[in-house]
């Protein structure tokens, strides 16, 4: 498989501030990566310093003054990541609640609608399609600060609001789960994806209850407990208009059929 992706982002900085963006795809075991990232404010190159996160999460950060920055990221990467690696610490720090997937809320709740399932797969299918029956796909339906109870009240969201309903659920229902910001090809419309994993029949399993894009050529970008460890962009002590944010990914070839019975690893 062949998948080239590309993120091109604008934005007008009117206070000082300093930037953090998760738009390169993570590394990818297996696979073969090619790419491109630069930062120009007011047309001079600006040089970030690049963290490291877990699960192979790159945080790109700098100081940025007042003024026009723009961010240009491209990758083409050839071939599927080998499934992701299983920590004991992952397996307790996905099981609990989080900012927005406030799963202790839910305890209740999941106990009555999935108590009578037993086994992760079976909780993993039944949770994606309630949540996909349930919740219709809005944009611009949902605030950057809703959580997965907002979601539930509001019968409504965009894909990071279904997959943070996704993921309290699950942990509501003891099994591990976290949030996957991804590069989507055939996702429409086309824009930064979210995802969830869940930690099921020994491996970490995608799962997207939009049923937006086959799982098969989603690009990790970013992982954590929600979209608190996986926002694209972030803005610390200062102040930022967005301008756009234009993305693509796309497929040599077809699309992948997705069989949404079947256990998929991520890559």
């Amino acid at each position: 498989m062949k998948r080239d992706v590309s993120a091109q982002l604008d934005l007008d900085i009117t206070e000082p501030t300093e930037l953090e963006f998760q738009i390169a795809v993570a590394p990818h075991p297996g696979t073969t990566i090619t790419e491109s990232l630069s930062f120009w404010h007011d047309g001079t190159p600006v040089q970030a310093q690049e963290i490291i996160g877990v699960h192979g999460s790159r945080i790109h950060k700098f100081s940025a003054g007042i003024g026009n920055l723009q961010a240009s990221y491209e990758a083409t990467v050839f071939g599927r990541a080998e499934p992701p690696p299983v920590d004991a610490y992952d397996l307790s720090v996905y099981l609990r609640p989080s900012r927005y997937a406030e799963a202790d809320t839910f305890f209740g709740f999941a106990a009555t609608e999935f108590g009578s399932y037993t086994g992760s797969a079976t909780l993993l299918e039944k949770v994606s399609a309630w949540v996909g029956s349930r919740l219709d796909y809005v944009p611009g339906s949902s605030d950057p600060i809703d959580g997965a109870t907002d979601t539930l009240l509001s019968g409504k969201g965009v894909c990071r609001d279904y997959a943070h309903l996704v993921v309290a659920l699950l942990r509501a229902v003891n099994v591990p789960a976290r949030l996957v910001a991804v590069y989507a090809p055939g996702c429409d419309p086309m824009d930064f994806h979210a995802v969830a994993e869940a930690f099921v029949d020994g491996a970490w399993r995608v799962v997207d209850a939009t049923c937006l894009a086959p799982r098969q050529s989603l690009l990790r970008i970013a992982t954590g407990r929600d979209a608190a460890d996986t926002a694209f962009l972030d803005n610390h002590g200062g102040s930022i208009n967005l301008n756009y944010a234009t993305v693509t990914a796309v497929v040599d070839g077809g699309l992948p059929f997705d069989d949404i019975t079947e256990l998929i690893t991520l890559g």
